[in-house]
């Protein structure tokens, strides 16, 4: 591990015991054993060490997503919108799921309404999710999986819709709730039949 990374993961363990906002460089820096004026040769500000947490735990877990082929078209044109869709969401999931990434996004959705780099991490990480959703849509489009008249509204409602299951279903698991494991999967087979999905199920 380098020393960029222990002080990224070092950030991480001090949010999440002390909250974003109650750490100091100072404390980063002893956490990892330097000086503060040495961090500085590796970052310029705590916000750029949570920006840079926030891509480095975001690309350490879609590193663990099984590989899928070779382009969005590969992907989508032997499988109906539903498995297409549900695929995504499923492995939208597992990304976020991932135990410390798990643990950044309950630090961030703390601090979002205090902290602007919180606010706008939360805010960068949807607007991946609409863009890929979007993506996904206009393939689906144009291998006549889905019929649309506006393509981008309903990429937009369906990814806006889905992140904010996914959100329920983590703050019940958060405090012992179960929810019904069909919550998704009937919502994302709704959504398919209203955008012409139901023939390809």
């Amino acid at each position: 591990m380098d020393k960029r990374e222990e002080i990224l993961l070092a950030t991480l363990e001090l949010a999440s015991q002390k909250g974003l906002g109650s750490v100091s460089l100072g404390q980063i820096a002893d956490r990892v054993g330097i000086k503060k004026p040495s961090l500085y040769n590796h970052f310029s500000s705590k916000d750029e060490i949570i920006n840079e947490l926030y891509v480095y735990l975001r690309q350490k877990a879609k590193s663990q997503l099984p590989p899928s082929p070779e382009g969005i078209s590969e992907l989508v044109k032997d499988k109906s919108a539903y498995e297409v869709l549900m695929m995504s969401v499923k492995n939208y999931g597992v990304m976020n799921s991932d135990e410390t990434m798990m643990k950044f996004y309950r630090v961030i959705y703390s601090q979002r309404s205090l902290d602007p780099t919180a606010a706008q991490i939360v805010a960068e990480e949807t607007k991946k999710m609409i863009a890929a959703t979007k993506a996904l849509f206009y393939a689906l489009s144009a291998h006549k999986k889905i019929e649309c008249d506006d393509i981008d509204s309903a990429a937009f409602s369906f990814a806006m819709s889905v992140h904010s299951i996914l959100d329920y279903m983590t703050d019940c698991k958060s405090f012992g709730q179960q929810t019904d494991d069909k919550m998704l999967s009937d919502h994302i087979k709704w959504f398919c039949t209203q955008i012409g999905g139901q023939k390809n199920e």
